[in-house]
């Protein structure tokens, strides 16, 4: 299979200055003829998700703001035209041009008083493609930036999950619900169709933030939950860590005689039946049952794994650390590799990352003080170089001007002073510290929010620093509050998550967070973030390459999806085909902002075309 091309285009704005770039991606493809003729080699690519295109519609006053994704495998100046049906007839183009640069279109010719339903047709070589699943909106359908998913009654929601549990080609949801007295785990299909719902069991209700149940899952940074597909069929598993008592989708219930003991449990994402489960190391067990937080990895470069990171607690003294990897081949659930932490001295965090550290197509498992190889073999601890237990950590191309990704982390109540630090991703190396402490740094950000500096600004309370240069450009009374970013309003800068809000910083008139440009509150529709201020999900969901806020509402009865509805003419392909993000999207614990392995930010090059097969 060749590869294929893309095209992006932006316009930017820096002070007075404004420019604008068109880049080429990739290389130019033959024709489906041609490509069935010639002897095309196997693609050793990534296995990712075959997606559809994502469209969603949503009104901006009498306006409607229709969105779809670009693909990551998606050819050379491809196109699309628009189509809307009103009341049901018959399906009209609605754009002029065949449109090629962003992946949306205002439909300012729209009654909104009237039922509208959309679909977009690809062009390729000139000639139109079968069109896309539909979307509708009501008449005098709600003027909200928001899609709603309706649940059922049940209780409280921390996190959501997406991943295409059907094989239809676009994203479902997995919801968690802390009710009494047990948890549970719900699925819903992307229009909310309830699928199944799994009973954690007795071995839930204890919640303690330390040590909690053998089945209790979202606690504090734990999760124990996440959602992929791992055996590559198509259609997502639910994977799940499970004691005795679980029930699952099917009415089945987990027996298992001894209630520490602990499993690692594929559950069908269709269904909610268990498809296999296998024990989870018992190295740790006389200290009582781990909790877990789960990522997706392509340890190997071509299929996922699970990793999973596993604690318990010594006593009323420090923790037992185990990290684990399984396999998932559609019929057995099976462990690739276990590395114990013992007695060493190698600092862990609260947050898990899967990421090609070193550019070799192999994933790494990272921490905030340690990342280990894919083999789960210690690529690199950073105790040495005095970094300690901390609530946050990014790998990103922070610096776009540098081979390779950069790392940025905050501590807490590190002995030495330290702050937050700056190194390389690939060997821990530390490029520039900061002390000032100790002190508990509980938040930590980095990402691209002014544009006068090249590449990312990295920033917890000491003020606002160009990461590459290390330069402060802000000091810490007008720089934002490191919560988490997203990118909603069109351009490639970061707009910023802050418990609720969605807000801008501007770096012309800087200022703190409880002053800073509002570009949505979503109380104001009814959702509700989660504990530390978090959503249940920030992710690129639907439409175009920009992310999706979910939040429940208050009555968890509906999930939120707040989805921009601002034109953006940036194509990009959609986040969710960018194998760092794609991993990034299966991770919970103190929840941080997803980053894809290329630089997205003021002054970027262009994006590769992903090695990746669907």
């Amino acid at each position: 299979m060749k590869t294929f091309t893309k095209r992006w285009t932006a316009t930017a704005a820096v002070g007075l200055l404004a420019a604008s770039a068109a880049f080429a991606v990739g290389t130019t493809t033959a024709g489906a003829d041609d490509a069935e003729s010639d002897a095309a080699p196997a693609q050793t690519g990534r296995q990712m998700e075959d997606l559809g295109r994502g469209v969603v519609a949503v009104r901006n006053g009498d306006d409607v703001l229709v969105s779809w994704r670009l693909l990551g495998l998606d050819p050379d100046g491809i196109g699309f035209n628009v189509y809307r049906s009103t009341d049901g007839g018959s399906w009209e183009r609605i754009n002029g041009e065949v449109l090629t640069g962003g992946t949306n279109y205002l439909d300012t010719a729209v009654d909104p008083s009237r039922s509208n339903a959309y679909r977009v047709a690809p062009v390729v070589d000139g000639q139109e493609q079968d069109p896309s699943g539909e979307f509708a909106l009501s008449a005098n359908h709600a003027d909200e930036p928001a899609v709603r998913i309706p649940l059922r009654d049940g209780g409280t929601i921390q996190f959501a999950w997406v991943g295409d549990l059907d094989g239809d080609g676009e994203y479902d949801y997995v919801v968690d619900r802390h009710g009494t007295p047990h948890q549970q785990i719900e699925a819903y299909t992307g229009d909310g169709e309830f699928l199944w719902s799994v009973d954690m069991g007795p071995n839930s209700v204890d919640r303690d933030n330390i040590e909690g149940g053998s089945a209790t899952i979202d606690v504090g940074h734990n999760d124990g939950v996440t959602v992929y597909d791992f055996d590559g069929d198509g259609r997502s598993e639910v994977a799940v860590r499970i004691a005795n008592g679980v029930t699952f989708g099917d009415g089945e219930t987990f027996s298992h005689d001894d209630d520490t003991e602990q499993f690692i449990a594929m559950i069908d994402g269709q269904t909610g039946a268990l498809r296999d489960a296998a024990p989870i190391p018992t190295d740790y067990v006389a200290d009582g049952p781990m909790y877990a937080r789960f990522a997706t990895c392509y340890l190997d470069g071509q299929t996922p794994s699970l990793v999973a990171f596993l604690k318990n607690r010594i006593g009323d003294g420090g923790f037992n650390l185990m990290m684990t990897a399984w396999d998932f081949d559609g019929g057995e659930v099976s462990m690739q590799w276990k590395w114990l932490r013992g007695n060493q001295n190698i600092p862990d965090g609260h947050n898990s990352r899967c990421i090609d550290v070193d550019g070799d197509g192999t994933d790494e498992y990272a921490d905030i003080g340690f990342v280990l190889n894919g083999d789960g073999t210690l690529r690199y601890s950073m105790t040495d170089q005095g970094v300690v237990h901390g609530d946050r950590f990014h790998i990103a191309d922070i610096d776009p001007s540098r081979p390779g990704l950069e790392g940025y982390g905050v501590q807490q109540n590190n002995p030495s002073g330290l702050l937050e630090y700056y190194y390389d991703a690939a060997t821990g190396e530390l490029i520039w510290e900061h002390y000032g402490g100790p002190a508990d740094v509980g938040r930590g950000m980095a990402g691209d929010i002014d544009p006068r500096f090249p590449g990312m600004e990295t920033w917890s309370f000491s003020g606002l620093y160009n990461g590459p240069t290390d330069q402060l450009t802000t000091d810490s009374g007008n720089a934002p509050w490191p919560q988490m970013g997203l990118w909603w309003d069109g351009d490639v800068t970061l707009e910023l998550f802050n418990d609720g809000k969605i807000e801008e910083w501007d770096w012309e008139n800087p200022a703190p967070s409880g002053s800073l440009p509002r570009l949505e509150s979503t109380w104001g529709y009814g959702g509700v973030v989660g504990p530390r201020g978090q959503p249940a999900l920030i992710a690129d969901v639907f439409g175009d390459w920009r992310e999706e806020v979910v939040l429940p509402n208050g009555e968890y009865d509906e999930l939120i999806v707040f989805t921009t509805d601002r034109p953006s003419d940036i194509g990009l392909y959609t986040l969710a085909h960018n194998p760092a993000y794609r991993n990034d999207m299966t991770v919970k614990g103190y929840m941080q902002s997803h980053h894809v392995d290329y630089f997205l930010g003021e002054g970027m090059d262009e994006p590769e075309t992903p090695n990746i097969t669907y």
